[in-house]
Parts: C-alpha cells; structure tokens; sequence
C-alpha cells in the first residue's frame, strides 16, 4: 500500500513540474526559487479489530464455554494532506515569458527596431535615438546612424545599406558620373530623343539645339537663320510660358520626360494612387492593379473563398475543410489531414485520435471521411446524421443533406444529385413545363389516343373532347338536340333549324333568320338564310321558303298572268265589273278602259269619241284630229297647237290646273292622273289613283300609293323593310286620252 500511495503522489508531482519544465532552464533569462505546496493523497494505515470467540474454558472437567477477545488489524486507506516543495521556475526581473521563451521588456516601444535587453532597443538601419524613433539625416546611415555617407553630386545614401541613390543624371557607386551620351534621367536609364541638331540635357531629357535649329528635338533647321521661339516639352506636353510644361497623363519633370514615380499619377503625376495591398497604379489613369490575392477598385478586398491569385482568377483545390491561401492557392491543412491539399489522413482509415487509437463509429459505405483527431463523420451526398445512417429530409440533397431540392409540381429530387424526378404531366431540370401537347404521363412518354379532342390531360390522358363530341376517346358525335363541351348543352333553335353540335349555332330552314331561327323572312326575300331576292311582278312578296310569288289581286301564279273571267276582277276574281259600253274592266283594280267614242269613270259617257294614245311620260297636246270615218279612226294632223288653248282656231285660253290639257272645244278641263276637280286643283284621296283617281290602290303594309301612277312608295321610318321594284298595275308610260269631234 506505501508504494501505490508513493505512486499517486510522484504522478501529481511530476505534472506540476512539467507545467513548471516550459521554460528551458539553460535560458539566461530564466530564473528558479522554491515554493511549498499541498497535495491531497490517499494513505493506508493498520486498523484494529476485535475477534470475539467461544472455545472452552480452561478449567478442568468443566463443560462451559468461554468468550475469548483477539484485537487484529487490518489495512484500511484515507485521505492526507502532505507538505511538499517544488522548484519553480519564471523569467527573470525586466524580462516576460512568450512563447516558452523569456524575452526582455522595453518600457518605451521600439518603433523601427528591437528590445534586447531591458530597456534598451538595437535600431534598424537608418533609425536611432532611444526607442528608435528617429531617422538618420542625409549625411548618416546605418544602426544608430554612425555611419557617413560619402555620396557626390547631391546623392543621397540610403540610411540602411549606405547605398548612393544618385540624382537624375548621375550613376556610379558614389554617383561620381554623368549619365553616357544619348542617355539622362534617373539611373540615366531613358534614351534621348533630340535629333542631330541638338543634344539632350543629362538630367532633365531637354533638347538643347544648337544655332541655328529648332523644335522640341532640334530636328528642324530655322529659316533665314532665324530661330523662333521653341516649346522643348517632350510627349504631349504643352508649353504654358517660358519653358514651364504642362505634362499629360503619365508624364512630369521639366519637359515632361520622366514617367510617374510608384504612387503617382495624372498630369504632372499631380495625384497620389490609393491602391492597397501592393496594388500598383496606372501612372495615366490611376485605376489599380491588383497584386495576387487581392482584387477590387482599391484592391482593399482579399479574394473570396474558393479563389486566390491575380485577379482572383484561380480555383482553389483544397479538401476537408482546408483554407485556400489568398495568393497563391497553397492549402492550409486543418489538424488531422495533410499533403498539398489535405487529402491525406494522419491516421489510418477507420481510425481516429492523437495516437490514432479510437474507431471510427461512421457508417461506412455512407461515409467520406471519419476526421483523424475527433471522430467526426463526413456523410456522403444523401445522407446526414452523427454516423451517417439517416437519409436526408424530404425537399433537401447534397452533402450534408443542406442544398435546398429546386423540384416543382410535384417533383421529388434524387438526394445524392438533386435531379428532379417529375411527377407524371411534367417534365424539365425542375419539372417547370407541362408535356407538351399529345402526351402525357411519366416523363411525358406516352401519347394521347383522342379522336376529336382539343387535348388530353397531361397526367392521365383523359381525352378533353371538343364541342360536339363525347365519349372516352372523343368518338363518338353529339345526340340530335344537344351540343357543347362534353354534349350537355340543350339546343334552342325553331322552325326545324339545324343545331351546330359544336357551338349550338342554328342552320334555318328555308324562310327563317334569326339567332334561334324563330323570325320570318322579310318581305321581298326567300330560302335559306333569306339571301335570295323575290323578283315577282304585280304581287305582295312571295313565300319565305320556297320564293313563290304572293299574286297582288287579279294576277294568279307568276302574277303576269291575267286570269279573272270577263266581269269581274279583284285578288280572287270576286269583285264585279261596272264598266259600260263594252269598256274593258282591269282585273286588279276593276278601272274601266273605254272604247273609242266613250269617256268617263264606266264609260258613260259618249258626247265625243276618244282615241287612246299612249304617250311616253307627256301631257302635250300635239295636235287635234278630225274622224273621217266611223268604223276607221284616222288621225290627220292638221295643225300644230300651242299648249292651253281651245275652241276654234285654237283661240281660247285654258284655266286648268297642274299643266292639265282642256277640251278643244268647250275648254274643259281634262285633269291629270292624281288630280280631279273643275279646274284639276283636288288630288286624289288616300288610296285612289290615276285619271280621274277612278283607280284603286293595292300597295303592301309600310307603303303608300303614287296618285298619279298607282306605284307602291316605301314609306319611311325604324324597322320598314320595303323590297325594291313594287310598281302599280300600269306601266310608266302614261295614257293620253285625246277627244275627237267632227266637225
């Protein structure tokens, strides 16, 4: 038991020494002291205890029993606190630990050197006093500045090496020489420009012509010996007085020759670059170019995850987590994995920790990597879980099971790629597009079996019919009397109309119009769709079906045909005639025509014979004829007359009105068709015309009655539809009654 207790109490011991071991104590800068402390340990120790017994006594024939006590010990532990001392060891007064390492300690910052000792600063090249914060003057270089320059022609050596920077127009070591012929500027690196008429100044680049030359590169020789005055500014400078340049973009120094200094740029380089990151400026423009690993107008902004070098252009190849350094590409390796990028485990594979001592518990076949120090799985794309056992959640894919799925309608994405698998009537990356017209189903693969469809459903390929047909493949036509989508509808149209299957349109029979085909011809047309024109004479319109001609009274079947027998007259033949003398009685109005010799509305009349002339739409008296025989009427023209006069020798003057003609003898009016009266001035009343408004009218509803001719006007107002050619039962022409006396 005393050396289990030793042992517990070196194993502390020994720890807290190693804590103490992190500074080397070979270092100078380390001191040591001893300090107590107290540690808890578990000691053993003898315990007593007391047997108890009965064996018998020790007297002689006795029979009783005596109790008999043993004290033994045992080994028992506790708990002890022990004292103890240990060597501990700590930087040295002025000096701090960092880093396992004692380094000294400046109460003022060494701003351009370093603390070697407390308080005390070693200055870099250039720099000195006590915290190195000044630099060296023009004339010193060198730690503390103790050593001097000995550079010629005002060049100024650099305060840490001691090396000259000699002035524009001077090189050497110690810039002891002018800059070659041909040559100037700074490190007299640019060539002259100056033609053969000049030479050029060693530090500025300025033509300096001889006599009798001129231009900015002395190349042009002055006329008559006379020089003007000359601009001596170099690429695209402009002269803005006596031999002061106003240099372009890019350029500066006397006559514009030396390019920008780093940093610089604009006319006469007047503008400072604001390019970070070692970015270099355009000495024109001033835009930056970036150094690699940087990028941006200021290049301020390292390149992004996953891409480093100039312009941010390459593709970082590091894996398991590695970080890709922003200039060139190298890997930095997260602990457990190595190689140029990081593929490589520290550990074998399926095992993991400092010494590679723990199995890994991922599911292997799911599994990319098992991390070398903690274990931890890397699933596979598709799977997700501490193990890798769990496949990932419905809408998500990828590594990790983080990639949102894109899928729609319906569409379920493969977990491992995300690929959308449709669901049947879509198709596309996403399942974005309905199937296309004629197909349907997975992956829009079948094609739609419809007869007379508009389409099929892109799912099932249930057949959408077109208006008049029905049935699953769209074969079969509508029913009489019905119509539409699916035939449901119910038709409407009249008069045995024929029903359009497809939009319930009515096909009238011949007779009828109309959106329901319940409206009759209009007078004056026929047949189907009432397109056809009535061309019936002396009738009222015609049958609205089959155009046959409704006869006026007194015409019969095509109504030029006078059919009612000697007497009477009238649209059925039924009104008796009145006509005296053997007159003639028209079958349509029942006018009487009279024979020669007789006059009047019946032809009562007989004081003077009449000859009836037809005249061509004139009321002129032409002449005036003499009968020479009874039984033969001739005409003998005699004498031409002048128009409203009578009696003999035509000497009486006549008072008749409406250009009306009067009788040759007694100057009696003989009025006009459409007039009546003594002296003509009456017309006709409403439904009578012609001579003497003996006649009778016989127009149609909507029209009314010429006086004079008998023709049927259309009247006007909304809705009369009168038809064309309604003419009276007399022709244009006009009969001229002419009354003959003998003399």
């Amino acid at each position: 038991m005393q050396s289990l207790q030793t042992c517990t109490v070196l194993l502390v011991v020994s720890v807290l020494i190693g804590l103490s071991w992190s500074l080397n104590p070979r270092d100078p800068n380390v001191c040591s002291l001893w300090e107590s402390f107290t540690t808890s340990v578990k000691e053993s120790y003898a315990h007593p205890y007391d047997h108890v017994t009965e064996e018998a006594c020790s007297e002689p024939r006795t029979s009783y029993r005596c109790t008999r006590h043993r004290i033994t010990y045992k080994t028992a532990y506790r708990q002890a606190v022990k004292m103890d001392y240990r060597r501990r060891y700590q930087c040295c007064p002025g000096y701090y630990e960092s880093r396992d390492k004692c380094v000294p300690r400046c109460t003022k910052e060494c701003v351009h050197g370093r603390c070697v000792a407390p308080d005390r600063c070693q200055c870099e090249g250039g720099w000195r006093g006590d915290d190195c914060s000044s630099a060296c003057d023009d004339k010193h270089w060198g730690p503390g500045c103790g050593q001097l320059c000995k550079c010629e022609n005002d060049g100024l050596c650099n305060p840490v090496t001691g090396i000259c920077q000699c002035p524009p127009g001077y090189i050497g070591r110690r810039c002891e020489d002018p800059c070659p012929p041909g040559t100037f500027g700074k490190g007299c690196l640019q060539k002259c420009q100056c033609g053969t008429g000049g030479s050029c100044d060693k530090v500025t680049g300025e033509c300096l012509c001889r006599e009798n030359f001129t231009g900015t590169f002395c190349e042009k020789a002055c006329p008559r010996s006379r020089c003007p005055l000359r601009c001596p500014c170099q690429n695209g400078g402009i002269c803005q007085g006596k031999g002061i340049c106003a240099c372009p973009p890019g350029w500066t120094g006397e006559v514009c020759t030396e390019r920008c200094a780093e940093g610089r740029f604009g006319p006469n380089c007047a503008h400072e670059c604001v390019c970070h990151n070692r970015g270099h400026c355009d000495p024109e423009t001033g835009l930056c170019r970036c150094a690699e690993g940087f990028t941006g107008n200021r290049c301020s902004e390292e390149c992004q995850v996953g891409s480093y070098g100039r312009d941010c252009k390459g593709v970082c190849d590091c894996a398991n987590g590695a970080r890709c350094y922003n200039i060139d590409g190298g890997c930095l390796c997260e602990p457990g994995f190595r190689g140029p990028q990081c593929r490589d485990r520290m550990c074998r594979h399926g095992t993991y920790g400092l010494q590679c001592e723990s199995t890994c518990l991922c599911h292997d076949t799911h599994t990319l990597s098992c991390h070398p120090l903690k274990g931890e799985c890397t699933c596979q794309p598709g799977w997700a879980g501490l193990y890798c056992n769990e496949t990932c959640a419905r809408g998500y894919y990828g590594h990790g099971c983080l990639e949102p799925c894109l899928c729609v309608n319906g569409g379920v994405c493969d977990s491992v790629s995300g690929r959308c698998h449709c669901a049947p009537g879509y198709t596309g990356v996403h399942c974005e597009s309905p199937c296309k017209s004629g197909t349907y189903g997975k992956n829009c693969s079948l094609e739609c079996s419809c007869s007379n469809s508009v389409d099929c459903s892109p799912i099932d390929g249930t057949c959408f019919c077109k208006e008049g047909w029905r049935g699953r493949y769209c074969s079969i036509p509508c029913s009489k009397g019905t119509w539409g989508p699916g035939c449901n509808a119910t038709c409407q149209c009249a008069n045995g109309a024929l029903c359009n299957p497809a939009d319930g349109s009515c096909t009238c029979s011949p007779g009828w119009q109309g959106p329901l085909c319940d409206q009759p011809c209009l007078m004056g047309t026929f047949g189907p769709g009432c397109l056809k024109r009535c061309d019936c004479l002396n009738a009222d319109g015609c049958q609205g079906a089959s155009g046959q001609c409704r006869c006026l009274p007194g015409w019969t079947v095509q109504c030029d045909l006078q059919t009612c027998p000697e007497g009477t007259w009238g649209r059925h033949c039924n009104q008796s005639c009145f006509c005296q003398n053997s007159a003639t009685c028209l079958p349509h109005s029942g006018a009487c025509v009279c024979l020669p010799g007789y006059w009047g509305p019946t032809c009562q009349h007989s004081e003077y014979r009449t000859c009836l002339i037809l005249m061509p739409k004139t009321r002129s008296i032409l002449a005036y004829l003499s009968v020479l025989h009874v039984n033969f009427l001739m005409c003998v023209l005699c004498l031409t007359l002048t128009l409203g006069l009578y009696g003999k020798q035509c000497t009486g003057v006549c008072r008749c009105a409406h250009n009306s003609s009067c009788h040759n003898q007694d100057g009696s009016c003989l009025c006009p068709p459409g007039w009546t009266g003594p002296d003509c001035t009456l017309q006709c009343h409403h439904g009578m015309f012609g001579l003497n408004c003996a006649q009778v009218c016989s127009c149609p509803p909507n029209f009314y009655c010429d006086p004079q001719t008998g023709e049927c006007v259309c009247e006007s107002g909304p809705g009369i539809d009168c038809k064309k050619g309604m003419v009276s039962p007399l022709p244009n022409e006009q009969l001229l009654t002419i009354h003959l006396f003998t003399s």
